[in-house]
């Protein structure tokens, strides 16, 4: 791992890293959020975030408030970027914002261009938990959320893999992909026409087969501009009511889809997530 930033915040400090991936096969870049006496001999909790289209990993330690209850709660967070980058990687020949840099959608690739780099399902659930436990004073529980593109891998990672995330929150999560614009295109670019291999990346889909045990909280805002057409929350409850698994969606008047939105109940989350680790 190469040091990037080191910043000091509420006590703790907020870092950023950068390391080659052999999971992306490119140089990856995730931020760090340590609270106050996190060692080696006191471990602390990790919260993992996963941003949405566009982003990186700045968006959410810069915008959402979240540190200084982080640092308060004994809780680390840890950020990563939201797609493989760098010299050689695929990006959509048109530039669009929704395919190609910035926008992984936390899936492995099986498709050319995409497949040699954007594995990005195997280095949220493996790679980078590995690379944080073997190099930060920080225990093997976690936790995981996220917004929007970020809200959809947060669900679909826990709702796979609930073994290895006590509970899972997102903000205005990609809620039902093999039904809405921004998935169909990134579904079949990454992973070509077989939609069973879409419907695996779908939480909604997931969320209907089975009974979940992992606690779940979902915030949206009303006044989201991508609410109807892309981010579809009430098929999660549809899902939730078809395999009786608890689900806890707040829909709140006013809310749009941005930063705004998220530094507005962020706290409600950590306090969700710190109670399910024991922390409160």
């Amino acid at each position: 791992m190469k040091l990037i930033s080191e910043n000091r915040a509420f006590g703790g400090t907020h870092c950023r890293y950068t390391h080659h991936s052999h999971t992306t096969h490119c140089d990856m870049t995730f931020a760090v959020f340590l609270p106050p006496f996190a060692t080696t001999v006191n471990p602390v909790p990790v919260l993992y975030w996963l941003s949405g289209l566009t982003c990186t990993d700045e968006n959410f330690m810069q915008k959402a408030g979240a540190m200084k209850l982080a640092a308060e709660l004994g809780m680390a967070i840890v950020a990563p970027d939201t797609s493989p980058r760098g010299e050689g990687v695929a990006d959509d020949e048109k530039g669009a914002y929704d395919l190609g840099l910035g926008a992984g959608f936390y899936v492995n690739a099986t498709q050319e261009p995409w497949k040699a780099n954007y594995q990005m399902y195997d280095y949220i659930t493996q790679e980078l938990p590995e690379l944080i436990e073997d190099n930060f004073p920080v225990t093997g529980e976690r936790a995981i959320s996220g917004h929007s593109m970020g809200g959809h891998g947060a669900l679909v990672i826990a709702l796979h893999k609930p073994e290895r995330y006590v509970s899972v929150s997102a903000f205005s999560p990609v809620s039902n992909p093999t039904e809405c614009p921004w998935g169909h295109k990134a579904f079949s670019a990454y992973l070509g026409d077989d939609v069973a291999a879409w419907k695996q990346y779908d939480a909604a889909h997931l969320l209907a087969q089975q009974q979940h045990y992992i606690p779940i909280l979902v915030e949206q805002g009303k006044q989201d501009q991508f609410l109807n057409e892309q981010l579809k929350p009430e098929a999660l409850i549809s899902a939730a009511q078809k395999s009786d698994t608890q689900l806890t969606l707040n829909m709140h008047e006013g809310y749009d889809h941005s930063y705004f939105f998220i530094a507005s109940f962020i706290e409600e989350h950590l306090q969700f997530h710190a109670a399910n680790l024991g922390l409160i």
